[in-house]
């Protein structure tokens, strides 16, 4: 019967999902990344521990993913390499207003394709210019950094920003490999060789190609970040430019 077959197939699907925003954050076979060399990467913290990265857009938004959303003790360090330490280029600000895309959750559903999230701040911090010309062709070579994991089976978040080399993947491949969970107008995605990945806790994180913030890291695959199957999948910020445009003013 195809119709069962699909059906398990999607539920599997929904169980190899793996949020990259957990509990522990993740940058497989990367390396640390020079100090403070990305003045723009945000820390977003709950009760002072890690779960998810950002990015300052203005000196008073950070972009980030939805599914990061926790209101208790919600806090945004800028400045950081060494999140244990109390570096004095570090801020340590709250988180005045959020604003998640009105379509991530609707009855109760989550559409992963509608992953992004303003966090309203306020500091006098440098940010880096939100541009993106909409173009991300397969096979170009990509960045992105964070607080995480060194190995996939790793427990340990790494204390320093470490950042790691990826390649994007054919919009055609995600869509084969992710079915009705990738968007390939509101998504991109990037394919592990095996030894490179971001992982759990590094959603939000923004993924650079040719020196453009091109994506914003969303969801792999459960379990095995490194999986050279499942694509890595991020939301695709060119398109939502008209809308981070329209909240921020």
């Amino acid at each position: 019967n195809a119709g069962c077959c699909t059906m398990v197939h999607y539920s599997f699907l929904l169980l190899v999902i793996s949020l990259a925003g957990g509990m522990e954050s993740g940058i497989i076979g990367g390396k640390e990344a020079k100090p403070h060399s990305r003045p723009y990467m945000a820390s977003i913290q709950i009760n002072r521990h890690h779960t998810c990265g950002g990015m300052l857009i203005r000196e008073d938004y950070v972009l980030t993913a939805a599914h990061c959303l926790n209101r208790d003790h919600f806090e945004v360090v800028l400045g950081a390499h060494n999140i244990t330490k109390k570096e004095k280029s570090q801020q340590r600000i709250p988180v005045r207003k959020y604003i998640r895309h009105p379509m991530f959750e609707q009855n109760k559903e989550k559409d992963y394709s509608y992953d992004i999230m303003l966090l309203k701040v306020l500091s006098p911090s440098p940010t880096v210019t939100l541009y993106s010309n909409g173009k991300t062709p397969a096979n170009v070579h990509c960045s992105i950094a964070g607080w995480g994991l060194k190995t996939p089976k790793g427990n340990q978040a790494s204390d320093v920003m470490r950042e790691v080399n990826l390649k994007l993947q054919f919009s055609t491949e995600c869509k084969n490999k992710w079915q009705q969970y990738f968007n390939s107008e509101r998504m991109i995605c990037s394919i592990s060789d095996g030894k490179h990945a971001f992982c759990m806790g590094d959603s939000g994180s923004p993924l650079i190609c040719n020196t453009k913030p091109q994506g914003i890291a969303s969801y792999t695959f459960n379990g095995n970040c490194t999986n050279k199957s499942y694509p890595q999948v991020y939301v695709k910020t060119s398109y939502f430019l008209p809308w981070i445009k329209k909240n921020i003013g």
